[in-house]
């Protein structure tokens, strides 16, 4: 309702504008264009009747299709193809919500993984650019997933899913998770990280080059020590921070 009230307004000035006296507006083209660019500002042009001619404009509501919009309001159908066998109702739903991960990793290229601009001119150094950025991301999900402990991420999925009424229910957090968010800390008292924080701590570790004063030793490298935290992380990630140096 506030919508079709919101959409009447600019007609009726134009409507207005066709009954006034004096610089009455005139001509079904004019009209129309005036009409066009206005009538659908909230999508509610289909609600709404208009008649036009070369010296007057009228509109009033479509009783019938807002009638039947009214019955619908607030309701949404999800159709699969897929028997129940294969996918329950609220995993049909939870299947669809999930879409907002698809929407989130589009956002991700545009800032954390810096798909944009595009420094390339031939078609195979393009799709690579592009590849190495799907890579890059989904490394980075798995990197997540199995530092979810680490980070302000509900590491406690199942108990958080209890908590919803349904599955078009709002997503609800975990205890374990709001406690995090709480004492920014772990179950281990260790501090809480995002995923950049992390990364940015473990950054840290470097492969320092050593050349010895004696000239007849070859030079060799040596990796910072871990801290806790960084140690905590590898573990989890199952990589050494070593890298392949011995």
């Amino acid at each position: 309702e506030e919508l079709l009230i919101a959409t009447e307004k600019e007609p009726e000035k134009i409507k207005q504008q066709t009954t006034r006296e004096r610089r009455k507006l005139k001509g079904k083209d004019k009209i129309a264009i005036k009409v066009g660019k206005v009538i659908n500002h909230y999508r509610m042009e289909k609600h709404f009747i208009i008649e036009i001619s070369e010296d007057s404009f009228s509109y009033s509501r479509n009783l019938e299709t807002i009638t039947a919009e009214k019955e619908l309001d607030g309701f949404y159908v999800i159709r699969t193809d897929l028997n129940k066998e294969v996918a329950s109702t609220a995993e049909v739903v939870s299947g669809y919500k999930a879409l907002s991960n698809v929407e989130r990793v589009f956002r991700n290229f545009n800032t954390d993984l810096d798909i944009r601009p595009i420094r390339h001119h031939t078609e195979n150094r393009v799709k690579a650019h592009v590849f190495l950025r799907m890579l890059s991301c989904y490394v980075s999900w798995h990197m997540n997933e199995r530092l979810k402990t680490m980070l302000f991420k509900d590491d406690d999925t199942e108990k958080a899913e209890e908590l919803r009424s349904s599955p078009v229910a709002p997503a609800k957090r975990s205890e374990s998770a709001l406690k995090k968010v709480q004492t920014k800390r772990t179950v281990d008292k260790d501090p809480v990280h995002s995923f950049e924080t992390l990364l940015r701590d473990l950054s840290t570790i470097t492969a320092n080059q050593i050349q010895p004063t004696d000239l007849d030793c070859k030079p060799f490298t040596m990796i910072t020590v871990p801290t806790k935290l960084q140690a905590k992380a590898f573990k989890l990630l199952g990589v050494s921070h070593r890298l392949g140096y011995m």
